[in-house]
C-alpha cells in the first residue's frame, strides 16, 4: 500500500507538470521571455542605413529621430545663427580625442547675473534619448517663447546652460562601432579596456560603492577623480558659475525615474523638504501628459548606491537642487528605444523640467 501511494503521487505530480505544459504556455515565461526577437534590426532601424532614411534639410530638422554627432554639431551652430538675441554657443574644452564640448546658453539678455540651470545629456554614450530630449528642450524653449508666457518668463529671469552631448566620443562611437558603448574613450595605460564611467569619475566620495576600480567594467571610476577631460570641463565651468546655477540636471535612461542627492549613502540631504517637494511637483507634471509613471527620491534607496556621481558633486559644491532623470523605458526597449517614442517621452520630461525651473523662481522654506 505504501508502494502504490507512493505510485500515485508520483503520477499525479507528472500529470499536473504535463497539464502546465501543454494548456499554459505561459508557464514557460517562468524560464525565459523574448522582448526583442531581432536586435540586429532593431540597431539598424536607429543608425539608420541613413542613406535610405528621408534626409531633411537643416530648416527642417527632424527632432523624432536620433542624430549622430556631426549633425546635433550642425545643429547647435544653426540654433546659434538662427536665434542670436536668445541663444549663444561656446565651448567648454576638448574631449579625450580633441572635439570640442559644446554648451549653448539660452535666456534673454535682461540683466548680466541671472540664475541658471545646467542641463546635460549624453553622458552615457548608449543613451540616445538624453541627446534628443536635449535639442528637444532647446527647440520647445525657443519656438515657444513668444506664445508661451510660461516659457518666456522662464527664458526672461533665467539662464539654461544646454549641453546635449556631454560624452562626445563616447556618442561618436556608439554610431560607429558599437551601439551598446557606455564610457568615454580614454586609453588606460596598461590595459587593452578603454574609457571611464562619467558618471563615477566626479571628485565626491570618489570610487567607494558602486564603482569598479577595474578598468574593463562598466563602472571604472578612473585612474583618479575629474581624470577624464569631459568630466573636468564640467566640473571647472559649473565651480565658475556656482553662485548662479541653482539647479542641475543630468539626463540619462532607462528606469522611468527622477533621482536626487545623496547617491553614495543612505542619509537625508539638509534642504530635503523642498527638493522632494520639487521632485514631487515634476514627476506630477511629467504624468499629466500621457499617464506614465516616474518614482522619485535619493538616488542610493530608489535605483543603487554609487560613488562619484555628478548630482552628489553638483549638491556638494552648491547647487541646491541636483537631479538625474532615468527617462522611458523600464527595460522592454532599454537603451533602445524606438524612435516612434522620442516625442512622448520628450513632450513629457519637457514638462517635468519646466516645473523644476518655475520653482527655482519661488523661495521654497520648507
Amino acid at each position: 500500500w505504501v508502494y502504490l501511494s507512493t505510485l500515485i503521487k508520483i503520477l499525479i505530480f507528472f500529470l499536473m507538470v504535463s497539464c502546465c505544459i501543454c494548456f499554459q504556455p505561459s508557464f514557460l515565461d517562468f524560464l525565459h521571455r523574448v522582448l526583442i526577437s531581432n536586435l540586429q534590426t532593431e540597431i539598424e532601424k536607429q543608425i539608420g542605413y541613413r542613406s535610405s532614411r528621408k534626409r531633411r534639410s537643416e530648416f527642417q530638422y527632424d527632432y523624432e529621430v536620433y542624430h549622430p554627432l556631426e549633425e546635433i554639431r550642425s545643429w547647435m551652430f544653426e540654433m546659434n545663427r538662427t536665434h542670436p538675441h536668445l541663444v549663444d554657443l561656446f565651448s567648454i574644452g576638448q574631449s579625450y580625442e580633441g572635439r570640442p564640448l559644446y554648451v549653448l546658453q539660452l535666456g534673454k539678455r535682461t540683466r548680466p547675473f541671472k540664475k541658471a540651470v545646467w542641463i546635460d545629456c549624453g553622458v552615457h554614450a548608449r543613451e540616445w534619448i538624453g541627446p534628443a530630449f536635449c535639442q528637444w528642450f532647446v527647440k520647445e524653449a525657443l519656438n515657444s517663447y513668444q506664445h508661451d508666457s510660461s516659457m518666456r518668463r522662464l527664458m526672461n529671469q533665467l539662464n539654461f546652460y544646454i549641453m546635449p552631448v556631454f560624452n562626445v566620443d563616447g556618442y561618436h562611437y556608439s554610431w560607429k562601432t558599437d551601439r551598446f558603448w557606455r564610457k568615454t574613450r580614454s586609453k588606460i595605460p596598461k590595459y587593452h579596456c578603454r574609457g571611464v564611467d562619467a558618471n563615477r569619475n566626479w571628485k565626491v566620495k570618489w570610487c567607494d560603492e558602486g564603482a569598479s576600480l577595474h578598468p574593463c567594467d562598466d563602472t571604472y571610476c578612473g585612474p583618479f577623480p575629474e581624470s577624464e577631460p569631459e568630466v573636468k570641463a564640467v566640473a571647472k565651468f559649473l565651480r565658475k558659475h556656482r553662485k548662479r546655477v541653482k539647479a542641475y540636471i543630468s539626463i540619462h535612461a532607462y528606469a522611468q525615474m527622477l533621482l536626487y542627492p545623496y547617491s553614495y549613502k543612505y542619509a537625508t540631504i539638509p534642504n530635503f523638504n523642498c527638493v522632494e517637494s520639487a521632485a514631487q511637483n515634476a514627476v506630477s507634471a511629467l504624468y499629466s501628459a500621457y499617464g506614465v509613471r516616474y518614482r522619485y527620491g535619493p538616488a542610493s534607496t530608489t535605483l543603487y548606491v554609487s560613488s562619484g556621481s555628478s548630482i552628489d558633486w553638483a549638491y556638494k559644491n552648491g547647487i541646491p537642487y541636483a537631479f538625474a532623470f532615468e527617462l522611458r523605458d523600464t527595460g522592454y526597449y532599454g537603451f533602445l528605444l524606438p524612435e516612434t517614442l522620442i516625442h512622448p517621452t520628450c513632450t513629457e520630461t519637457m514638462r517635468a523640467v519646466k516645473t523644476i525651473a518655475s520653482g527655482l523662481l519661488k523661495k521654497c522654506t520648507k
